[in-house]
């Protein structure tokens, strides 16, 4: 892979580009490793899985020695070129949540994680993180029939759990109120999401790091992370106990820690070991040029609502705090041997296909121009379901499978990842992604045949459900390979 430059980070995506072009940031990598170093605990990747757990490490005991090593710059990856959601979604479904560890397990989940988007816009204004911070909920559109059916589903499996979430059923006028977009016919509104600069708080976030006492080092690439023997003494604090500890060896040096945090996300497939742990799928963005006052004041998203609809392949979009709109959606290859290359940012195909979603939602956007277009990987375990977790005997603590919804996901486990490693038992150590473990990936080619076969009926299923008007027989035989 190709290091980029400065400049090279601000064309990663919108967000850098309008934060560097602020002046707020101009994206100048920190500097890297400068040989071995001795720490209580080094976090492997510098996005938000790992500088929420750094923050909250430091929030809980400020006198640790906490180091983040980057192979990039922190907010490289999925967490500064999202599209913008600090969500409540998680990639496990109520339902397959309490098949899998019981009612009150699911419940527990949901609100943790509702509550998580809350934490989010507390902590972002605690350290005056500019975030372009805006509470407006999501809004799924249901444009034919059968998406219409699924979102009265949605309204129901939430009201067999107590109405945690809060998904309230919007008639047409009422979604076009939040929405101004063609052939809707209603949809859904839930309360937990804000609509964020991903950027903005990713960046701000490892200025707060550094403000408590972390350390982050830059374009320093971990290469292998190599278990240790750590003691488990009843009533020792972990992080003041004597230890074999794990190891981090990277490109400039090798780190040694009472705890090692792998929050490297879509990168864990590049790790020795863990090429089958999780698969990296590409989702991609496209993002028009400010748009006039007359385009929203048919499009709506006056209130800083996030939306999206109700077909099966996933598309998402939001109104940004500079009136662009900002549209995006899979549908890209999944690339056989679960390779991530930078050339896979871009894929013209499906950048045409989103351009053309956009068009049809709003006719009004034609004639204003589409500024920026990119895309990155993101990570999915075999059972599509996250995971946090910590092995006491090997040192080594992990977060991640977040399926696209990491924004807000991470946050949860940069403070569940705090508790365990410090040793306390919370409400949040107690959650049911803690210790979760996903079986495997199959090898390849098995999986590269499964996953992009997947992603192939994810499309065809719309098509389908247009022509018959009835839902996707194709989509229903899916279901259980997505966790459903």
């Amino acid at each position: 892979m190709t290091t980029p430059t400065s400049a090279g980070y601000r064309a990663l995506s919108l967000w850098h580009d309008t934060l560097a072009a602020s002046g707020d940031d101009d994206l100048a990598p920190r500097p890297g490793l400068d040989g071995d170093a001795d720490v209580d605990v080094c976090v492997v990747g510098g996005g938000y899985t790992g500088l929420w757990t750094a923050y909250y490490l430091l929030l809980a005991e400020p006198s640790l020695s906490v180091l983040v090593v980057e192979a990039e710059v922190a907010g490289f990856g999925a967490s500064g070129r999202n599209g913008g959601w600090c969500s409540a979604l998680f990639p496990a479904s109520s339902s397959s949540l309490a098949r899998r560890h019981g009612r009150d397990a699911a419940l527990a989940m949901r609100r943790a994680m509702n509550d998580t988007v809350t934490e989010v816009g507390r902590a972002a204004r605690a350290e005056d993180v500019d975030c372009h911070w805006a509470p407006g909920g999501t809004v799924r559109l249901a444009r034919t029939e059968v998406q219409l059916g699924r979102a009265r589903a949605e309204v129901a499996e939430d009201a067999q759990f107590d109405g945690v979430d809060g998904v309230e059923m919007l008639s047409r006028e009422e979604a076009l109120a939040h929405v101004g977009a063609t052939g809707v016919l209603g949809g859904t509104y839930v309360p937990h999401c804000a609509r964020i600069h991903p950027a903005r708080l990713v960046r701000g976030l490892a200025r707060a790091v550094e403000r408590r006492g972390g350390r982050i080092v830059e374009r320093t690439r971990a290469m292998r992370i190599e278990p240790g023997t750590v003691p488990a003494r009843a009533g020792a604090n972990p992080l003041r106990d004597n230890a074999s500890g794990p190891r981090v060896v990277t490109s400039r040096g090798t780190v040694r820690a009472r705890y090692v945090v792998r929050a490297t996300e879509a990168w864990t497939a590049t790790l020795p070991g863990s090429a089958r742990d999780v698969i990296p799928v590409y989702s991609l963005v496209v993002a028009t040029e400010p748009l006039p006052a007359s385009f929203w004041a048919g499009a709506g998203l006056a209130k800083g609502e996030t939306f999206s609809d109700h077909r099966h392949l996933i598309v998402y979009g939001q109104r940004t705090a500079d009136d662009r709109l900002v549209f995006g959606g899979r549908g890209a290859p999944y690339h056989r041997g679960s390779r991530i290359e930078p050339e896979f940012d871009r894929e013209p195909e499906v950048f045409a296909g989103l351009r053309a979603a956009v068009a049809d939602l709003f006719p009004a956007i034609r004639g204003h121009a589409f500024t920026h277009a990119w895309g990155g990987p993101l990570a999915i375990a075999r059972d599509w379901h996250a995971s946090v977790g910590l092995d006491r005997l090997s040192g080594v603590a992990w977060a991640g499978g977040y399926v696209g919804d990491g924004v807000g996901t991470a946050n949860l486990a940069g403070r569940t990842l705090a508790d365990l490693l410090t040793g306390r038992t919370t409400e949040l150590t107690r959650l049911p992604w803690v210790g979760h473990r996903s079986p495997r990936w199959e090898p390849e080619p098995l999986r590269w045949l499964e996953v992009n076969a997947g992603l192939r009926t994810m499309s065809l299923a719309d098509g389908e459900e247009r022509l018959t008007k009835r839902g996707s027989l194709a989509a229903r035989l899916l279901a259980p390979m997505l966790g459903h």
